[in-house]
């Protein structure tokens, strides 16, 4: 877990640590403002009652997700949260996506006074932020994954005055930038510590270093004229599964550490090698013949059910059996269904959300994961 430590006096709503919060959980919130941020895009706030303050304190960076009822469907969709935790409302941003139901139904329908399903924030694209800081950020950004980088650039912008924040985004037009006038804002406020650089794929700026698309010879140009890529302390991409691929690839061969790179990934086109868990965090062999008797444990109790290993994931099987265990995206990404092999043999097909010590330790993402042993006990709580 990653810890965020600020002077209480500054912002005594933080969180000290990931940790410190119970698993996630749906509330019904109310939605109390929509603002129209493009012509595509919608940013949405939400009122927390009193009593659940606790349970929306989030972390910048961090992520919200949403559930509704569309056409008789129960839809959950992940949106990041880009207000920054100082004294903003709880804000998320959703762009509409060609086919997207829940974007479409969001941006055409949502509206003050609305009550919608809010499951607490989540997620771990987000840093140390300190007061006594003296750092170098560097952000790569495209379209709606600019959200989270928003809430990480307002809020290290105000809580570290000793620390710069350079950010490079690409957009189709500048017509298209999201909160394209916040950016502008900020820049006016911290005109001698924040930079940016807008990357435009359908407008011509007078130069080729930002025209077209964030890829691996722009990031390696922009660090020969704007950053110094060893110089920097943390560097964060939010965007297309192609622009984190590429841009991660230079930076590494730039010479910059994997652990001063974060990365949040919205959706992935692409599969990797499915991963084999045991209790004890070992790798198994893939098999696919067998049955196993699964039991899952969440807020304490227990549900059994039987699983064939090449069936239903866990979750999927976990709700076919009365579960009510936690998801969002069933992509591999969100994290939201992490949960702890305590007893037998797993396999997750994709993993783009743990971190490799996670996997050791046993946490797997269950709408990933099939049995590969005749026992298997899975924790939500742990």
């Amino acid at each position: 877990m990653r810890f965020f430590n600020i002077k209480k006096k500054t912002a005594d709503n933080f969180l000290k640590a990931d940790g410190a919060k119970s698993r996630p959980r749906f509330h019904t919130l109310t939605i109390s403002d929509v603002r129209r941020e493009t012509d595509d895009c919608v940013s949405v706030a939400f009122e927390v009652p009193d009593d659940l303050k606790n349970d929306y304190r989030f972390l910048p960076g961090q992520y919200l997700t949403l559930r509704t009822t569309i056409d008789g469907e129960d839809i959950r969709r992940s949106y990041s949260i880009c207000s920054s935790p100082l004294n903003e409302s709880l804000r998320v941003a959703i762009k509409k996506l060609e086919g997207g139901k829940f974007s479409t139904y969001a941006n055409e329908h949502f509206a003050p006074g609305q009550s919608l399903e809010v499951m607490t924030p989540e997620g771990n694209f987000t840093t140390n932020i300190t007061e006594g800081n003296a750092k170098n950020y560097v952000a790569f950004a495209a379209g709606s994954g600019i959200t989270p980088i928003m809430s990480l650039m307002k809020t290290i912008l105000a809580l570290e005055p000793k620390s710069t924040f350079t950010l490079f985004f690409g957009n189709r037009t500048s017509n298209s930038i999201i909160f394209r006038d916040t950016i502008d804002e900020l820049k006016n406020t911290y005109m001698n510590r924040l930079r940016v650089h807008h990357v435009l794929s359908r407008e011509d700026q007078g130069t080729d270093l930002l025209k077209g698309h964030i890829d691996d010879a722009k990031c390696r140009a922009y660090a020969d004229r704007f950053f110094d890529a060893k110089g920097v302390d943390k560097f964060f991409i939010c965007g297309p599964e192609g622009m984190i691929v590429t841009v991660d690839a230079a930076l590494k061969d730039l010479g910059v550490a994997n652990e001063n790179i974060i990365f949040e990934l919205f959706t992935t086109s692409s599969k990797t090698e499915a991963t084999g868990v045991n209790d004890s965090g070992s790798k198994v062999k893939s098999k696919a013949d067998g049955t196993s008797s699964v039991t899952v444990i969440l807020d304490g109790e227990e549900t059994h059910f039987d699983l064939a290993y090449d069936g239903d994931n866990i979750v999927d099987a976990a709700m076919e059996a009365g579960s009510d265990v936690p998801f969002s995206c069933k992509g591999a990404v969100c994290c939201t269904c992490r949960a702890r092999v305590l007893e037998g043999e797993v396999e997750m097909d994709m993993n783009y959300a743990l971190e490799p010590d996670e996997v050791e330790d046993g946490y797997v993402l269950t709408c990933q994961t099939h049995p590969r042993s005749p026992k298997v006990v899975i924790s939500f709580d742990e």
